[in-house]
């Protein structure tokens, strides 16, 4: 007799031209472990194990895209070049080979970027008006129109290149306080041209880019966005105080070409808008307001909610994901990304289709030293 787990989450899923085998995702996670920005036959291994382990659909750690001043590590992956992306077409064959499915994460850091740092070192830090996450002035310098429609132009174009080299799909990064969610916030985005406004008009950046992917790619190829309310270190953060906003902020992305959300909140078994007297959480608003497709995230399988600033001192131990189950059952989201808990387990996905969490690894700081 099939297990609630293998019930819940066994169920292949399709999105777009990609036919997901489960319901479980890997979610993106950053490594550093790709000097020159290439990943090497230790990044394709430690993908396909995860996929040869029942992860349906993985999404890759962030990969910056062609602009000089999208990253902050020369560790860090590029979505340009041509080793780079030699290098992102074998991951890709070791993903398939094992029976997944992959996407890679299209990431831009912009106010986030240490003045100084790599890979392109005397690149400018910039963003949507020169204000910080903490909403100072003097984070960098404004993007002028010419260098937004480059931006455009260089997430179309990574876009291109991932199916071009046999990816399942991208996701683009508007999540978490990185480049594209500076558009969207309204601390970080003080323009008053076209790009900045209220809710809807701070989604234009974010709309260009749906569409100039969209134009790029086949018709099927699936694009999913990545947003969050929270941002890095800046936990209270909302994007959209209430569902009606959030409505305002989802519908101009939709209308672009999303065609799944990834909506990242850091417990997922915490109702968004707890006020309006809703149990459900961010994705499930996301599902429920845009009818689209979501993945929903956050402290999957631990006990001890995601904090970036101690994640390399603080473990956590395994916990049950009745509460998860219970979720998938309303149909409150239709995928779900797993993240330390997958780092720390390469086996989680089987382990959990096969009715065997008493054999779950617990998350330890020491994960973050490998790619096993």
């Amino acid at each position: 007799m099939s297990s609630r787990a293998s019930q819940a989450l066994a169920r292949p899923f399709t999105l777009g031209s990609a036919e997901l085998p489960n319901r479980i995702v890997m979610a993106p996670m950053t490594r550093t472990m790709s000097p020159g920005g290439i990943p090497g036959a230790d990044v394709a291994a430690y993908y396909a194990r995860r996929a040869a382990a029942g992860t349906g659909l993985i999404i890759t750690e962030g990969t910056f895209v062609d602009h000089p001043s999208a990253g902050m590590s020369s560790r860090v992956p590029r979505f340009h070049g041509e080793e780079q992306l030699a290098g992102w077409a074998r991951v890709v064959d070791a993903v398939h080979a094992e029976g997944g499915t992959i996407m890679p994460q299209l990431w831009h850091v912009g106010i986030q970027r240490p003045a100084g740092a790599g890979p392109f070192k005397d690149a400018p830090v910039v963003g949507p008006s020169g204000v910080g996450l903490d909403g100072e002035p003097g984070a960098g310098s404004p993007l002028t129109s010419a260098d937004i429609d480059d931006l455009v132009n260089a997430f179309a174009e990574a876009a291109w290149a991932a199916e071009r080299i046999g990816f399942d799909g991208v996701e683009l990064h508007g999540a978490h306080g990185y480049l594209v969610d500076q558009f969207l916030w309204e601390r970080t985005n003080k323009r008053t041209d076209a790009y900045g406004g209220n809710h809807v008009e701070r989604t234009t950046f974010a709309a260009d880019i749906v569409k100039a992917v969209r134009e790029r790619v086949s018709p099927n190829f699936p694009v999913v966005f990545r947003f969050s309310q929270w941002k890095a270190n800046n936990y209270d953060a909302k994007l959209a105080e209430n569902p009606d906003e959030l409505a305002e902020v989802l519908a101009p992305l939709s209308d672009a070409g999303v065609d799944a959300f990834h909506a990242s909140g850091r417990r997922y078994w915490e109702p968004e808008f707890p006020e309006s007297g809703s149990e459900l959480n961010i994705a499930g608003w996301a599902k429920k307001l845009t009818g689209k497709p979501v993945i929903t995230v956050g402290s999957v399988g631990l006990d001890a909610m995601f904090e970036p600033e101690t994640l390399g001192t603080k473990g956590a131990s395994v916990e049950s994901i009745e509460r998860l189950l219970e979720r998938f059952e309303r149909d409150e989201f239709d995928l779900v990304a797993v993240g330390r808990a997958l780092l720390a387990d390469p086996l989680w996905a089987e382990k959990v289709l096969a009715d065997r969490q008493h054999e779950l690894v617990p998350f330890a700081k020491d994960a973050l030293n490998t790619l096993y």
